[in-house]
């Protein structure tokens, strides 16, 4: 379960005196999140490499950025720092400490595409889009992370895809990095949220260099990457739940649940793969639906099944072990 957010506060949300840092913020999604912190009150590290859609070339994207902000009042800094490369990342880290003395938002927006079936996919390939999307999110929050912690509050946004939630052809490495993402939210929420770190994620459907050749023209209107802001900004607020994921795109905004059936309890006699081919359907249903909040909720629920069945003098469940 996410943690339910706070009332909004009446000024709206601001994020006045925080310090904010966005990945990939030289073009489309991430300049969006930043000029948009910037106009809050945010003070905004603009990290980008530099590259192209593939993450080849370099460019200087990132000061485009801080010149836009600056130019309407507001207070960030440049980084090429390479999410990628932990030393870079620590580099950018200190220096962002150095200047302003906190972090209090990380928006992990980084990416690179390299699309192709998985069959005529170079593992360079595979691993190359892995290593921006997820390890580079790693990278960055690993860094940030002592650092929330001891402030007893941060705001951390990783970014998933439709491709990784439910599949997209030609992707397979964008979306094992992607599912990757809402994993890592999973255990970061729990780890976190004790010294007031939220962890949350948003799934994009933008267009962006990302899309540009895939959508017409009428598509892509629709499809503004700042219709996707107002959701990302409110996963890394004051107010922000931890353990949610948003779905925003073309105006609709809708929530991500990860759920399992009720399932089917087969008797030791029973537990065959014919058995589970004969109740597939059964097994399937989610008429009865379970959204589970931790790895071992999910352990629990299945050993007191177990238990039930066996009746109450066949011993111990999980709890009564441990």
């Amino acid at each position: 379960m996410s943690i339910q957010s706070e009332d909004i506060a009446p000024n709206g949300v601001r994020f006045d005196g925080r310090v904010a840092i966005v990945t990939g913020a030289g073009n489309g999604l991430g300049r969006g999140y930043a000029l948009e912190l910037a106009a809050r009150g945010a003070r905004v590290v603009v990290n980008d490499l530099g590259g192209g859609r593939d993450g080849r070339g370099a460019s200087g994207a990132a000061e485009t950025v801080v010149a836009e902000i600056r130019d309407r009042g507001g207070e960030a800094i440049a980084d090429g720092a390479n999410v990628t490369d932990p030393a870079q990342v620590a580099a950018m880290v200190e220096r962002t400490l150095g200047l302003w003395g906190r972090i209090d938002v990380l928006i992990n927006n980084a990416g690179i595409l390299r699309d192709k079936s998985f069959a005529k996919m170079d593992l360079e390939d595979f691993r190359s889009v892995v290593d921006v999307h997820l390890m580079g999110a790693a990278n960055v929050t690993h860094a940030v992370w002592p650092i929330m912690r001891a402030q007893g509050y941060g705001r951390i946004l990783m970014t998933t895809s439709t491709s990784g939630v439910y599949g997209n052809f030609g992707q397979s490495n964008y979306g094992a990095a992607k599912a990757g993402l809402v994993g890592l939210m999973n255990v970061l929420h729990l780890e976190g949220v004790r010294n007031g770190i939220h962890v949350n994620a948003v799934a994009p459907t933008a267009a962006t260099r990302m899309t540009s050749d895939i959508l017409d023209e009428t598509a892509l209107a629709r499809l503004n990457p700042d219709f996707v802001t107002p959701a990302a900004l409110f996963l890394v607020s004051e107010q922000a739940p931890s353990r949610t994921v948003i779905l925003a795109g073309a105006g609709t905004y809708a929530r991500l649940a990860i759920v399992e059936s009720d399932g089917v309890f087969l008797p030791e006699g029973e537990r065959t793969p014919e058995a589970v081919a004969a109740r597939f359907a059964e097994i399937a249903s989610l008429d009865r639906q379970h959204e589970i909040d931790a790895g071992l909720s999910h352990v629990d629920r299945i050993l007191k099944r177990a238990a039930e069945a066996a009746g109450p003098n066949a011993g111990c469940d999980r709890g009564e072990d441990r």
